[in-house]
């Protein structure tokens, strides 16, 4: 063989190299995806969310309580809009050169106050609610009044950093 047959061999055989190493990387990291995914569909849905919790309900109670929370939430969805409105539009205001500081602080406290109607309305119907159930049916759907989200509020107990407890 002469020095250029063997140079081509070479510089084929790296090429060949390098497709199978980027292949089977490509290979782990698909799989690794998949597996995620899966894993995904197959965990169990949160404990605590308020579906799985109005699940737990008497099979007598549980359409008119599902159908009087549905209904308050879509009551509460106009303040729960304009408080995402209103954010949008101070983070708008405070990355645009027109920088306006009184401005964007009106429309985070109007976003808090909407937010917080919002919350109140969520929360009162769910009171009155929970006073129209059995005690057993009243307790299996306490949970609903816990706060999530963003805004959780860490008892005092609770270190900073730990996952709030549900």
């Amino acid at each position: 063989m002469t020095s250029r047959t063997l140079k081509i061999a070479l510089a084929a055989s790296v090429a060949l190299n390098l497709f199978a190493i980027a292949a089977g990387g490509s290979l782990l990291v698909t799989r690794a995806q998949v597996e995620k995914r899966v894993e995904a569909q197959h965990r169990a849905p949160r404990a605590n969310s308020p579906m799985a919790l109005i699940g737990q309900l008497d099979p007598a109670v549980r359409d008119r309580v599902r159908d009087t929370l549905r209904a308050s939430a879509l009551e509460g969805r106009p303040d729960f809009e304009e408080a995402r409105q209103k954010r949008r539009e101070a983070v708008r205001i405070a990355s645009s050169d027109a920088f306006d500081s009184a401005r964007v602080t009106t429309l985070l406290a109007e976003s808090r106050e909407a937010e917080l109607r919002g919350r109140a309305r969520l929360e009162t119907d769910a009171v009155a609610v929970l006073d129209t159930l059995e005690p057993a049916d009243r307790k299996a759907l306490s949970q609903i009044l816990t706060r999530r989200g963003r805004g959780v509020v860490r008892s005092d107990n609770q270190k900073k950093g730990s996952a709030p407890a549900n």
